[in-house]
């Protein structure tokens, strides 16, 4: 029996090589394939000009009124010209680079062509020449993301013949209620609609139905985690209150606000009966640290094991550092697990993690390797959240117990979509920056300015500050014309020395290279620091004062943000200096919102306006995917309202049960996902 399911081998013609060819788009099944949907349509449907606007993009049908003129200049360059009658206008078409066109234009006869109006000039510069049989082809105005292993035609010849082959077989996902409360299509003539429209509306119609039915499905996935965890019997971390205390009292300082209010709600979880399953976002400063150590002690104390995850092996030692300082005379025994330990070191470890000796372990992903064995996992943490996917997380849970799952982030993510993205955590926001702390001023300066700078950062320098100076690559590139690394650090070592010493850190330096690197900056013998984006995450040094950043426009805001995030660690002033000549509005706009606030989330909403949601929460590591059809940007209040309605089906007594529902509860499973439903 045929299933969506069913290789794309099973295909007339789709042998060995074709298969690997559509492996390269990410299609393995017939389902992948269908829905595999056109980025864009062209519209084969000739226009009034009346209604044209200039620069438009449109389809022109008319009459050829003069022979067509060839023009060749220059190595394989040529424009082919001619005019066209269309009603009382006179058009003139010109085609660039394609001469063979010449022989398809007849005078006296009809000519339909596709390009962009000029309406100062009243001519169409045209890309393509539509022929009667392209008008006659339901949906040959699709158009797909293509690489150089297939042609559009290919492509569209594979995805008619599954649809025709399998049009029958084809089910439909969403409940008929919702279908029917926000009219959307089954999904057969969704799929039909999305790669043969007739015209524009029945493909917006359809591309409306795919949006809702892509989020739809996407928050079923993580309602049916949430409700699983909720079911799940948990660990009741019963923490001793007193000890709690008293290792809070004595960390130095008093906790803002906002971190007693966070560590209220973790404290909270963790004595429940059910998985703790959390996120915190705080902005870079805002005191994460602590209050993982708070949830980490109180898990120690309750007999319990905890481990924290980060993204680098840099800012896993620094962890461990901080962490075994601000756990030092206490009973937390930290175990430091990286992939760089040598076999003997990886064996030791994983005995002393294994019989409990070690009750904190910090790493990377060898946190979650299969020969890591746990005596008693009670909590996890992981830390630059975005960096971690679905199934990374899962397979965290499964190293214990049903142990309790705190993950941090420092990239600010605005609230909606924090929670809608993440839909099976729940959501803490440390939102104020710990008293005391100076907001870090930052200035845009143009290229030419950089003397100017320079001297500035050299009065830094003179009152005992140091700087990072961050470039965006290694080596010199000659595809983009960018300050490098290693150039630009030869050139700040002669401008500054021999006074002041000038430091190199980048990623292809061996890790004891950039330790030994980063230890000389942070004791203070090394005064300014040239670096790549490995600063990103991992450097905490408090008498930094200064983030200069070449080729600032390079950057998405995000990692602005999180460079600047390096400064102001200390109670002296710090500044941000970014140094760009954007050439683009978006460019101009981000250094704009660089220099207007400080706050991350701030920074985050107009990231996410600029670049996207999957930009900005990392894209195909992150919780959510790159959807095919939907924007979780424009399309916010479609992807909130998906979440309701996934949750609502989820609470619905036996609604796995109803024939109608089946595909849906296949679907779910097809995700390997163990639910447990009402």
């Amino acid at each position: 029996m045929k299933s969506l399911q069913d290789a794309v081998g099973n295909l007339k013609g789709v042998g060995p090589k074709r298969v690997a060819d559509l492996a390269t788009l990410g299609i393995d099944t017939v389902e992948d394939l269908l829905t595999y949907y056109p980025s864009r349509y062209d519209d084969v449907t000739p226009v009034d000009l009346a209604t044209v606007k200039d620069r438009q993009k449109v389809t022109v049908q008319g009459i050829v009124v003069s022979e067509p003129l060839l023009t060749r200049f220059g190595y394989r360059r040529s424009r082919l010209a001619f005019r066209i009658q269309v009603g009382q206008q006179v058009v003139l078409v010109t085609f660039f680079n394609q001469p063979y066109l010449e022989k398809k234009v007849k005078l006296n006869q009809p000519a339909t062509v596709m390009g962009k109006w000029d309406a100062q000039r009243q001519q169409v510069t045209a890309n393509k020449l539509v022929t009667a049989s392209d008008q006659a082809k339901a949906g040959a105005g699709a158009i797909y993301p293509v690489n150089k292993h297939l042609r559009q035609a290919t492509l569209k010849g594979l995805i008619k013949q599954a649809f025709d082959d399998y049009q029958n077989v084809i089910p439909t996902l969403l409940p008929k209620p919702l279908r029917d409360h926000y009219r959307l299509l089954d999904r057969r003539t969704m799929i039909h609609d999305l790669h043969f429209p007739k015209n524009a509306t029945v493909a917006q119609a359809a591309r409306r139905t795919a949006a809702y039915e892509e989020f739809f499905l996407f928050q079923l996935r993580l309602q049916a985690i949430r409700q699983a965890n909720r079911h799940a019997d948990g660990n009741r971390i019963l923490y001793h209150n007193d000890e709690l205390k008293e290792f809070i009292a004595g960390i130095g300082f008093e906790l803002t606000d906002a971190q007693k209010r966070v560590v209220n709600e973790i404290c909270r979880n963790l004595r429940e009966p059910y998985q703790m399953n959390r996120l915190l976002q705080g902005d870079v400063g805002s005191g994460k640290t602590i209050v993982a150590a708070i949830a980490i002690y109180a898990t120690i104390t309750a007999g319990y094991q905890a481990a924290l995850m980060a993204p680098t092996e840099i800012l896993a030692a620094q962890h461990a550092e901080k962490l075994a300082k601000v756990f030092a005379g206490t009973h937390v025994h930290v175990g430091l697990l990286t992939g760089s330990l040598t076999a003997k070191q990886h064996r030791e470890l994983g005995k002393a993690i294994k019989s409990g000796d070690v009750n904190l372990v910090i790493g990377t992903h060898a946190l979650i390797q299969d020969d890591v064995d746990y005596a008693n996992l009670g909590l996890v943490i992981t830390d630059e959240q975005h960096r971690f996917g679905v199934n990374q997380r899962q397979r965290l849970r499964e190293k214990g117990d049903q142990p309790d799952v705190l993950a941090m982030t420092a990239t600010p993510i605005p609230r909606t979509l924090a929670i809608t993205a993440y839909g099976e955590m729940d959501v803490s926001v440390i939102d104020e920056l710990p008293a005391g702390r100076k907001p870090i001023e930052t200035r845009w300066l143009t290229v030419s300015q950089q003397n100017q700078a320079l001297h500035f950062l050299r009065d830094q320098l003179a009152a005992g500050a140091q700087a990072y100076v961050v470039s965006p690559l290694i080596e010199e590139s000659e595809a983009l014309d960018v300050q490098n690394a290693t150039d630009l650090y030869n050139e700040l070592a002669e401008y500054f020395g021999p006074r002041y010493r000038v430091g190199l850190l980048h990623g292809r330096l061996s890790g004891e290279e950039k330790d030994d690197v980063m230890h000389r900056f942070q004791d203070g013998q090394i005064q300014v620091l040239v670096s790549t984006t490995v600063v990103e995450v991992g450097v905490d040094n408090p008498n930094a004062t200064v983030m200069m950043i070449y080729n600032a426009d390079r950057f998405g805001l995000a990692q602005l943000h999180q460079l600047r995030g390096r400064v102001g660690r200390g109670d002296r002033q710090s500044y941000c200096l970014l140094l760009a000549d954007p050439k683009t509005d978006e460019g101009k706009e981000r250094m704009k919102t660089m220099v207007a606030t400080n706050d991350g989330f701030v920074v985050a909403q107009k990231d996410m306006e600029l670049r996207g949601a999957g930009d900005v929460l990392g894209n195909k590591q992150s919780g959510v995917p790159d959807f095919k059809v939907g924007d979780p940007v424009s399309d916010l209040k479609m992807l909130q309202v998906a979440r309701e309605d996934a949750a609502n089906l989820l609470k619905t007594p036996h609604w796995d049960e109803q024939d109608e529902n089946q595909p849906l509860v296949l679907y779910l499973h097809r995700h390997q996902l163990e639910t447990h439903f009402d």
